[in-house]
């Protein structure tokens, strides 16, 4: 597609290939594993190019092609890779660009698995500092010689902290450090990441981009061909594929994201001035609020919000926040988020950080702001603050 059309019109189009495939305007799932060829030279050929045809099934087909083709073109890198989970694509990312000896930054605030890579990483001999994210260009100060990779995720996972991301960009690659970004939360929608300084970014598509919590699927997009093909070798060596049939329902996914964001973004916002005003919230974490650590740096950076944040309460018992949370009836409990439904759990990040100190005035509630009608997921909350200040 030519590249002047808007956003809303590529991320329809892009990835889809009709001229292909007899009219069919999705590509078709191909389920491969051996591929045959007609001649030796046809297969020498094929072994050469493996990477950008279709050689044998666990390096992609045309379903996994295309599903990069338009995650590429939605966040403006050069290429994609698709790997079989959000975990692996940050697995994938990190090992590709990381070796015995070399030291690596993660902000205090990433992902909980993204931590326990860092656990994996340590019996590889590869050293790993975490760092507050709110520190910008003065990360400088925290360069080793042996400072590879730094790795982002903005806003924070739990607690939302928006990280200055181009000051960053440029201190590491002062030092000749990669910057990563595990950019799941703007869902590749609401934040460009290679327009900002990133190298790499990742995505749990599991999440926003395929939209409706069946798929469990990872994305890595570089910014040049280098980086992209060290990717790619990389997933390839430990054998992280994605499902043609996960690839096709993320593409698939994918063509709604604008509309089904636009709505996220709504509800949340939504949702998050009615709880700042509740007697029984002390804090919102949401970036588009001033209440949020780097709120200022949101309102630069990104264009819009997804439907993702927390809520700190006051001070309250904890069995009142157990029965608040178990008669909820739109507000489901569970992991991931991304999808259509609304989510709402508990999280304490006082004991997984190491480089800050979380600190709050009662218990943490992080939701996300699904596809139902607001006004139902108000009633639900109303509900949920009555059984907290115990009512029956």
């Amino acid at each position: 597609m030519k590249g002047n059309r808007r956003r809303e019109t590529r991320i329809v189009h892009v990835g889809s290939h009709p001229e292909k495939f007899r009219g069919v305007m999705n590509p078709p799932v191909y389920r491969a594993s051996t591929v045959v060829f007609p001649t030796v030279a046809a297969l020498r050929e094929a072994s050469k190019n493996r990477f950008d045809t279709v050689y044998y099934g666990r390096h992609g087909t045309p379903t996994s092609f295309a599903l990069e083709e338009a995650m590429a073109d939605l966040e403006g890198g050069h290429r994609s890779v698709a790997v079989c989970s959000g975990l692996a694509a940050i697995t994938v990312a990190l090992m590709a660009f990381l070796k015995s000896g070399d030291h690596v930054l993660l902000a205090d605030t990433v992902y909980d698995p993204s931590r326990r890579v860092a656990q994996f990483l340590d019996t590889l001999g590869i050293a790993t500092s975490f760092y507050d994210p709110m520190i910008g260009g003065a990360i400088a100060d925290l360069m080793r010689p042996n400072t590879k990779v730094v790795f982002t995720e903005s806003p924070g996972s739990l607690t939302f902290e928006v990280q200055d991301i181009p000051a960053i960009a440029k201190a590491a690659h002062a030092a000749g450090a990669k910057v990563l970004l595990d950019n799941t939360w703007a869902g590749g929608h609401f934040f460009k990441p290679f327009d900002h300084g990133v190298d790499i970014s990742i995505q749990a598509a599991t999440k926003y981009i395929a939209g409706h919590a069946d798929v469990m699927i990872g994305l890595v997009t570089a910014k040049n061909e280098n980086d992209w093909h060290a990717l790619k070798t990389q997933s390839a060596l430990m054998g992280y594929c994605a499902s043609p049939d996960d690839c096709y329902l993320t593409l698939r996914g994918l063509k709604t994201l604008d509309v089904r964001m636009e709505r996220h973004q709504e509800t949340g916002l939504l949702l998050a001035n009615w709880l700042a005003k509740r007697s029984e919230v002390a804090t919102v974490l949401h970036p588009a609020l001033p209440s949020c650590p780097g709120h200022d740096v949101w309102k630069r950076d990104f264009t819009g919000s997804s439907g993702l944040f927390s809520i700190v309460l006051n001070e309250v018992a904890a069995a009142r926040v157990e029965a608040m949370l178990d008669g909820m009836e739109i507000f489901a409990m569970g992991f991931s988020w991304g999808g259509f439904e609304s989510l709402m759990i508990p999280a304490n990040p006082t004991s997984i950080r190491t480089a800050t100190k979380w600190q709050s005035a009662g218990p943490l509630l992080r939701l996300h702001a699904g596809q139902e009608d607001p006004e139902d997921l108000i009633a639900d909350l109303e509900a949920g603050f009555a059984r907290l200040g115990g009512a029956a």
